[in-house]
This record gives C-alpha cells, structure tokens and sequence, in this order.
C-alpha cells in the first residue's frame, strides 16, 4: 500500500510538466506473478540493443526526462532501447509479492529473456544501475541468461556480510535506518544477529560468487562511497574466477565520487560535498556508453585495449591507470601519535604519555560528510574542523605541514593503544587532508567496539578491564588522495561518529535494547585515554620519511624553546620568509627576509610550528610557546 500510494502520489505530480511517454508492458516471471516494465524504443528503431535497469525506487520516475548513461529525454538520439522494471513487492510489481517469493536474480533471469523475445530487441541485453539497481545486476548474471550480454553496475558489490553491517562489531546505524526507509526489510534479520554466527557463515557465503560472473562487467565506484571495501574485493575476484576469457574483459573505475541518491552530490558529478572535481564530471556515463557500444553494438572502438583500472587520486586531481587491482608501488610509512598532538615520523623520545578526553553518549561526536547514506546526513568531503574537531571530546593529531607531497593509495591502519575508565566504550577513527587555510576534509572513517577486540563471535565478546592498556588497529577503507606540499595529514580519534555508527552507552549491558537501532538506557560518561605507542600506516609512493619534522640542527637553529615572549632564528641558509602555524593549521605569524626574530606576544601557550622558506625549500621545526 506504501508503494502504490507513493507511485499514485509521483504520477500526479508528473502531470505538471513534460514526460517521456514509454511502452507499459509487464513481464511474467517463474511463478506466474507479472513485473511492471516501462519501454523506451527510440524513434524509427525496428530492433535494437537493449540496456536493462532493475529498481525498486519507482520506475516512473525516469520518465521524467531521467533516463540513465546521459540519455535523459533524449531518447530519439540514442542507440539503445531501454527497459525500466519495477521490482517484484515494489511499486507496479507491488502486486507480485509472495510470502516466499524467488529469489531476485532469478526475476532477473526472466526478464532478460523475455526481452530478447520481443521483437524490437536484437537479443544483445547489458544491464545498468547504481546500488541497489547495481546488485540485482550480479543477482541476475549470477542465474546466466543466455542473452544476458554484459553487465554496468555502480557503487555495488553482491556481498551481504557481517562487516558491512557491523565493521569492527559496531553497528551501521544511519545505513541500516535507511535502507529500512527504502522498505528493503532487512532490520530484522540484521538485528536478530549482532554477533558473527552460523546465519552470516551460510548468507555470506552464498552471495560471494566471482566463479558465477560469466559475461564481461564494467564495475563504477567512488572514493567516498560505503561500499568501496565490498567492491575492490570483488573486483580482483572475478578477474582471477570467472570463466576462461572472461576474467581479463572485467574493468574498474574508481573515481572522486560520493554514493549519491539526494543533494546534488552523485556517482559522475563534479560537485562532491564542499570539493568540486571538473575533470570527473561525467566520466562514468561517457565511459559506460563506450562499453555497451563495443559488446552491444559490435563497435571497434578500441574498449578491449582500454586499461583494467582506472582511478582518480584525489588532492593532485589527476585519473591514473594500471593494469591489475590491487594498485602496486607503495610503502608502507608509520607515523607516531605524539602525546602533544603532532603526528610524525619520529618515534617518541619517551615512552609515556597519552592524550585524554570524555565521552559522553548523550552529546555525542557528530557525522559530517564521509561515506553516509542517510538523506538528512551531509554526503562526501566535509570540514571537519568546526562540527568535530572544536569540540573536546577527541584525541587530534596532525602533521607539520608537508615538504613533499604524500601520495596515498591503499587503506591506512591506526593502530591505537587505549584505556578506558568503563568496562565497554568504542573508538572512531576520521582521516582528514588539512588545506593550508586550515580546512580539515574528511577522506575516511573507521569505527571499533571493545567488547569485540578479540573477535565477532558471541564467544569472543568480553568487558574491558578499566585502566587496562589494549592495543587495536583500524583498518580504513581504501583510498587515493594526495596530500600536497603545504597540506597537512590528520587523524582524529574519538570514541562516536553518530549516527553513521552506534553510540555506544559505555555501560556493558545489551547493545541494542529490544533491537533498536539506537538507545540510551543508562548511559556513562567514559574518560578514554590514547597512548604515546599509537601510530598510524600509510601506503605512500616514493615517500621520503625524512621530509616531515624536525630539520637538523645544523641548518635551522630555533631557540628558545621553550620560548615565552620571542622565538630567535639562527642558520647557515638564507631564509626568505618564516610563517607560525597553530595547531589547527591557522596561520599566526607571517614574517619576510630578514628573519632572525619573531615576536610571540599575544600568543596562547601551546604547540606550533615554525615553517621556514629558503629558495625552493621549506624546514619545519616543532616549537613550544609557554608562559
């Protein structure tokens, strides 16, 4: 009844301005049920290609004007014939739900066959789609209809897993509320199981199936989507598991894009939260098109040769490409979480020190931007530095501003040693890229709960010993981002991301209350602790260790320090100009040549850095202000 009032509701609306106008027609599946099918057969078109779209979000809102791959209205100029289902229970198929209904793929099955039956299809069929509309897409290929001919799912993978769901143990909390908005049912059975268990054993083993992708795919993903850790696993996957000639036809493109779904932020434009990418706007449909024209139309416009990956490194803004996945050519670079709040490449001098804060469930750390999905949730690259880092409830590090740029490619591992006055608490992980006017932009997010540290299984589950010091590590989903020359690298640590996680209520008794998706039954304020042996892993290319931090005394010579009303300069270099940054990356001081002086007054105690300019080259030099 939601459904049909819903499409009842949108077919009004529609009457307000111009629409496309397909052939409706429905589709009989296996049991006999029909699925509703808008067709848009371009004019003068007798028999053509066939691109596919599966959705459970309406097929008549692509009437209006929105038909996928760039065509939208322009149905007369394109080369394809598109056919729009409803899912079975959604919307026109609303009629078709069963209590035991067959399972989605198989639907799809039927629907690709019956397409090449009609005579206005050719009997070459490619299926399209973003998420959902991208997984029935491996759903489907997974049962191999014959005339299936390739597939174009983006930001999707098939996998439904504990991980997805639960990272780190703690629970998804914004994803899964959504996905129960969009009526896909799935609160139950995920909240009936929150530990690892036999039920997600047997579920994930039946929806990872490389060895059943047996036409070519053409996987989309995006920097900022949640399902990038499901998609580059799968990816590698059915190039070394599909069928013989099949493996080395699969491609990969990776670019700068958020999930999408509300706002103006989507797969394949340019504007991505507070970041515009110009060079990416529309790579994904331009690309896709070119895929379908050489499997659907028999084009020799050189797609075969075309690379395996291709990927866009954030921060340069440069596409790359590379043979294989995973990316090679990296290092792995450890920087250390001092206890003063500078991250760098130098082990501590003493090993002692933590950095403390509170946490407090009811007035949680917010989610801002990041890989989110929820429609009220702000989506992709956001500042953190006024919604979560001028709060005091974190553990913030960062770097002096870089020398060299940082090129990262693969997943950062924070490995934490913490502390915690509860017997429960969880610990959140935000990479951000620090511009030099001191915005601190979200790349990364990574949850951990503590009654999990020893694993997901009922069994493994245990309370923390308050006071006691744990050693953990988060592993961050993949990405590519360089950190230039002047930016600064971030790691903010706190123990909730709320809503994009669960917050937890610091008191070790049930998690989720009646399997709510959120509570708060007696919550406690936790005071959390963050370790001097805490360091971060960062894959990087052709990084230099030696390009961040202190220079050597022989070259820059910065005294007193600590210093109270001026901080002297002495060195063997000419020094063209010297700028003091605080903390937060603001610029404090400017001062030009010459320089042997600079003034601290008016400055608060505390931690800056002192960055030196000499021709082309620039020292960084860690400084204390007291008083």
């Amino acid at each position: 009844m939601k459904h049909l009032l819903l499409s009842l509701a949108l077919v009004f609306s529609l009457h307000s301005f111009a629409i496309l106008t397909p052939v409706v027609d429905s589709i009989p599946m296996s049991d006999g049920r029909k699925l509703a099918a808008d067709i848009y057969i371009p004019s003068g078109m007798s028999s053509g290609p066939v691109i596919l779209v599966q959705t459970p979000y309406n097929r008549l809102l692509y009437r209006a004007n929105a038909l996928p791959l760039g065509v939208n209205g322009n149905i007369n100029s394109s080369n394809y014939i598109f056919v729009i289902v409803d899912w079975r229970g959604f919307y026109g198929s609303a009629h078709a739900a069963t209590l035991n209904p067959p399972p989605q793929g198989l639907d799809g099955y039927y629907v690709v066959e019956w397409i090449a039956a009609q005579t206005w299809s050719n009997g070459k069929i490619g299926t399209a789609g973003a998420s959902a509309l991208g997984k029935i897409q491996f759903q489907t290929a997974k049962y191999n209809p014959p005339h299936l001919t390739c597939i174009n799912p983006s930001v999707a993978a098939p996998q439904f897993s504990f991980y997805e769901y639960y990272p780190n143990g703690d629970l998804r909390t914004e994803y899964l509320d959504k996905l129960d908005q969009l009526g896909f049912g799935l609160k139950p059975a995920v909240m009936n199981n929150q530990v690892y268990n036999t039920a997600w054993q047997v579920t994930e083993s039946t929806n990872f199936y490389p060895d059943s992708i047996r036409v070519p795919c053409f996987m989309i993903g995006g920097w900022y989507d949640h399902n990038v850790k499901d998609m580059l696993e799968f990816f590698p996957a059915i190039v070394q598991h599909s069928p013989a000639g099949i493996g080395s036809q699969h491609r990969l493109l990776m670019g700068p894009w958020a999930h999408g779904g509300h706002s103006i932020a989507h797969v394949g434009t340019a504007n991505q939260g507070q970041l515009t990418y110009a060079n990416a706007a529309g790579w994904n449909d331009s690309l896709a098109l070119r895929y379908f024209d050489y499997y659907l139309r028999g084009q020799a416009n050189g797609w075969d040769q075309s690379p395996v990956v291709q990927y866009y490194q954030m921060g340069e803004n440069t596409w790359h490409n590379s043979t294989a996945w995973p990316l090679t050519g990296t290092d792995t670079v450890r920087f250390y979480m001092h206890d003063d709040g500078w991250l760098d490449n130098y082990p501590p001098d003493v090993a002692s020190g933590s950095l403390t804060y509170t946490y407090d469930p009811t007035d949680p750390s917010p989610t801002y931007g990041g890989p989110t999905l929820r429609s009220d949730l702000a989506q992709g690259p956001y500042d953190q530095s006024d919604t979560v880092e001028s709060r005091h409830d974190l553990a913030m590090y960062t770097t002096q501003p870089l020398t060299q740029d940082a090129v990262l490619r693969g997943n950062v591992v924070v490995h934490l040693s913490v502390s915690s006055d509860r017997y429960d608490t969880d610990f959140e992980v935000r990479l951000t890229d620090v511009y030099p006017d001191g915005r601190s932009m979200i790349l990364d997010h990574a949850p951990f709960r503590m009654r999990f540290r020893n694993g997901y299984r009922a069994a493994d589950t245990a309370a923390i010993v308050p006071g006691q010091n744990y050693h953990i590590a988060l592993t961050l989903p993949y990405t590519c981002n360089t950190f230039l020359t002047g930016h600064r690298i971030r790691i903010d640590v706190t123990s909730s991301n709320y809503p994009a996680f669960n917050r937890n209520m610091n008191n070790d008794a049930a998690m989720y209350p009646n399997n709510s998706l959120d509570t708060l039954i007696n919550p406690l304020i936790a005071t959390n602790s963050i370790y001097w042996d805490s360091y971060a892993e960062l894959p990087l290319v052709g990084y230099r260790p030696d390009g961040i931090g202190d220079v050597a005394a022989d070259i820059l010579h910065v005294y007193p320090n600590p210093a109270t009303n001026e901080i002297h300069i002495s060195t063997t270099h000419t020094i063209d100009a010297v700028y003091l940054y605080d903390m937060t990356g603001a610029l404090v001081v400017s001062q030009s040549q010459p320089v042997s002086t600079i003034s601290t007054e008016g400055l608060s105690p505390g931690i800056y850095c002192l960055r030196a300019i000499s021709g082309t080259d620039a020292m960084n030099y860690k400084v204390t202000i007291a008083r």
